[in-house]
């Protein structure tokens, strides 16, 4: 397990951060250990590897897509704030609504960005599906089958696309692509990309987890 006390240099992934971004994201392992105390938000056993773990591992999808200022991004099933809360960081000119069906997290959010002053960021206790649209991209880590991410968010996202890629999914996966993670989107029948995260970020944590974007379907969108 990685020790927090070998701290990320976040300059070195994102060299256009600001000092003050970089600050932000160093502070958030003390304030979720704090959280972690009095409720379970993140596994006891990643405590000492938040930074690596959880905030790198969020930021691997600011490697792969340009969030451009204007967009409004949902974050399906946040639990205690990824990929949001580090996205929200990096990306402040962006709007972020994290959602999730457990309360007592979506409270750990709303804490967090209150400290972090991320004015940008919207914590909801909700399912995906009652949040009112248009989104230009959903977002997740780890919450559901691509299938059902898809046949919860589709109808929200907007057919206007803002960014260097058409609207859709940007979600983070982990798993064998040749076995259980391939066939879970390959059931798609539809097309995808999957970018490994160890192609931009270092650390052994990222050998099996990767960037999965899929293309949405316009014609299901409610929104122009």
């Amino acid at each position: 397990m990685q020790s927090e006390a070998i701290a990320v240099d976040w300059l070195r992934y994102f060299p256009d951060l600001q000092g003050d971004q970089a600050q932000s994201l160093n502070n958030l392992p003390a304030m979720y250990r704090a959280w972690n105390s009095q409720i379970n938000v993140i596994s006891r056993k990643d405590e000492e590897a938040i930074s690596i773990h959880h905030v790198l591992h969020s930021l691997a999808l600011a490697k792969v897509m340009a969030f451009t200022p204007g967009m409004r991004i949902l974050d399906i099933g946040t639990g205690g704030g990824f990929p949001a809360i580090p996205l929200a960081i990096v990306f402040p000119e962006v709007q972020w609504v994290a959602v999730d069906s457990i309360g007592k997290k979506i409270k750990v959010v709303q804490d967090i960005a209150r400290q972090l002053g991320l004015t940008n960021l919207e914590a909801l206790h909700s399912r995906a599906e009652q949040v009112p649209g248009p989104f230009d991209f959903a977002v997740s880590r780890a919450v559901a089958r691509m299938a059902l991410l898809v046949d919860w968010t589709e109808a929200l996202l907007s057919k206007q696309s803002r960014g260097p890629k058409p609207n859709g999914w940007l979600v983070l996966k982990g798993g064998d692509l040749q076995g259980g993670l391939g066939e879970e989107l390959t059931e798609l029948g539809r097309p995808f990309e999957v970018y490994p995260v160890r192609d931009f970020l270092e650390d052994p944590f990222f050998d099996l987890k990767y960037v999965v974007y899929m293309k949405a379907c316009h014609s299901l969108s409610k929104f122009k």
